[in-house]
């Protein structure tokens, strides 16, 4: 089942991938204006989907930290469990009270593109390892 998921994940990486560098590509940005203002019954239904329904959730979670969690023996698994989640709640943290502060740089297309550039090089690495040890273990 591990290597079903595996080059599932693969595909979807690389599929991702594609999408951000066609972004990239062609210049296409988001833009976050104060005049489509939502209850906060429907901003927190889209967090909980944005978080529960997020196919990133579950790959990274069980399939990348999983596999990389189930190689240490305990305690060390432990460790390893709880530095991925502070790690987690530090990049999260970071992200939320840092977008105030990289706001004005993402209002030119350029940033848009050179971040969607990273993230389908990003994207793409990944799924080069994946692929990797898909094809090693098989």
């Amino acid at each position: 089942m591990l290597r079903v998921v595996t080059g599932l994940g693969a595909l979807f990486l690389l599929g991702y991938g594609a999408m951000a560098a066609r972004r990239a590509w062609r210049g296409e940005s988001l833009a976050a204006s104060g005049a489509n203002e939502q209850s906060l019954g429907a901003v927190l239904a889209t967090c909980l989907a944005l978080t529960f329904l997020n196919p990133h959730v579950y790959l990274d979670t069980v399939v990348l930290i999983g596999a990389v969690s189930a190689r240490h023996l305990p305690p060390a698994n432990a460790a390893f469990g709880a530095g991925a989640a502070l790690a987690s709640a530090f990049w999260f943290f970071g992200l939320a009270y840092g977008a105030r502060v990289i706001a004005p740089f993402f209002a030119r297309m350029r940033a848009w593109q050179l971040f969607d550039a990273l993230v389908a090089i990003v994207m793409w690495a990944i799924a080069a390892h994946l692929i990797a040890d898909f094809v090693k273990s098989g």
